[in-house]
């Protein structure tokens, strides 16, 4: 864990069960790394991901470092379930807090082929920000994306995110590409308002509006 004693606390609370009807995201363990595994092998997840995973050597090298980050207390990931089949359907994570500033970010997020466009990354989504402004009291949390994946921009505004701007050649990528970054925040004084329009959604179950 790290020696920022701000950071372990916020770390500790982060790293729960969050649960609706739909989807459960609890903390990323060893044991999951077959469930993952079973789902990942697809080049469609990392197409804008910043490592790529093309076959079980990246993939067992991927799982090591994300459980890594994790017990480090440099994010806090969760495994995604989808509770209407029982299955492990992808994973999402909190990184870069920043609870003295009272800042996260969402990301790290993929799932599986066949739990794409189910309304499960919405649900999920929903569930991290209102556990971060409500149980963690954040006052700003951040999603960042690659300027070329066009459906993750939508899909972030169609969760109330703003977009904030562009930051040119942030990193690099597979592919000796250096990726620009488009930045998007939900601030806590905006979040009743993302919050109600999340709930209106039939995509978000009866249980996340309660």
């Amino acid at each position: 864990m790290p020696g920022d004693t701000h950071v372990r606390r916020w770390w500790d609370t982060a790293t729960t069960t969050l649960e609706n009807e739909d989807v459960r995201l609890r903390p990323i363990e060893a044991g999951d790394r077959d469930g993952l595994h079973a789902i990942a092998m697809d080049p469609h997840i990392w197409r804008y991901f910043v490592s790529r995973v093309d076959d079980d050597e990246d993939f067992h090298a991927f799982f090591d470092a994300t459980l890594e980050d994790h017990r480090a207390g440099c994010r806090a990931v969760f495994v995604i379930t989808d509770k209407r089949s029982g299955r492990i359907a992808g994973s999402m994570s909190y990184g870069n807090l920043a609870q003295q500033d009272g800042r996260l970010e969402i990301g790290w997020s993929w799932l599986g082929s066949d739990f794409r466009g189910q309304g499960i990354n919405r649900w999920a989504k929903y569930l991290l920000l209102q556990h971060a402004f409500e149980q963690l009291k954040a006052e700003r949390v951040e999603f960042k994306t690659d300027a070329l994946n066009v459906q993750a921009r939508s899909g972030l505004r169609n969760i109330g995110a703003v977009e904030e701007g562009i930051l040119r050649s942030f990193n690099p990528m597979p592919g000796n590409r250096r990726r620009d970054a488009v930045f998007f925040s939900v601030l806590g004084t905006e979040w009743p308002w993302v919050k109600e329009q999340l709930a209106k959604s039939p995509k978000v179950s009866a249980d996340a509006r309660r």
